[in-house]
């Protein structure tokens, strides 16, 4: 029993108590941000954004620049979705649940191109590229970036980039010794899955009703 608490929560030994606190408010606002996501509610992005800022000074701290940059992107995009969410598209209506579009998706795959480019520059100037754990961050900062550009626009494709970044996310935040926010991701994979059928559901009924 203590081989496996020790695996699992060793490395906390050496963090100050102020940052495993943090880091456990983080996730647990992380929780309610995706959450509110999944049920279609605008705290997704209050919520959120307490969860990123925290995450922002704790990944800076810890000297993990892309993952910081994807939490500082996220509390960016939480300002843009809240206000996409609750803008008026006619005299009764916010922004409702839609599809990607076309353009859309070319602008996706612009986003997901440009992050790479911009991650590696900044690896490369900060000499980060020291294992193969730079390479996977590139890639998850990627889908990450463009799960959120499309959830502040309320695609239900956001879904799926968010269920491949959490299902990288979850084992390679264990390898790099974050417990807790392993376990995080491990839970967003699921309520991800959940959120994709909740909003593919609400579509629907949207669908037949307009």
């Amino acid at each position: 029993m203590n081989d496996l608490f020790n695996t699992l929560f060793g490395q906390y030994s050496n963090y100050e108590t102020i940052d495993i606190a943090l880091e456990i408010i983080a996730v647990i606002f992380g929780f309610l941000s995706v959450w509110y996501s999944k049920n279609n509610k605008i705290w997704v992005f209050p919520t959120g954004m307490v969860s990123t800022i925290i995450f922002v000074y704790l990944l800076l701290k810890w000297g993990l620049l892309g993952d910081m940059m994807i939490n500082a992107y996220y509390f960016i995009m939480s300002v843009y979705g809240w206000y996409i969410w609750t803008r008026k598209v006619d005299a009764s209506h916010n922004t409702l649940i839609s599809k990607t579009t076309k353009k859309e998706k070319i602008t996706s795959v612009f986003i997901f191109i440009s992050t790479l480019l911009f991650v590696f520059i900044v690896y490369k100037s900060f000499d980060k590229w020291t294992s193969w754990v730079a390479y996977v961050d590139t890639i998850t900062t990627a889908i990450f970036f463009v799960g959120m550009w499309l959830m502040a626009k309320r695609k239900l494709e956001n879904w799926t980039y968010w269920i491949i970044g959490d299902l990288i996310s979850a084992p390679l935040y264990f390898y790099k010794g974050f417990t807790f926010t392993s376990f995080q991701y491990l839970i967003f994979t699921i309520i991800a899955i959940s959120g994709y059928l909740s909003w593919r559901k609400i579509l629907n009924k949207n669908q037949l009703t307009s």
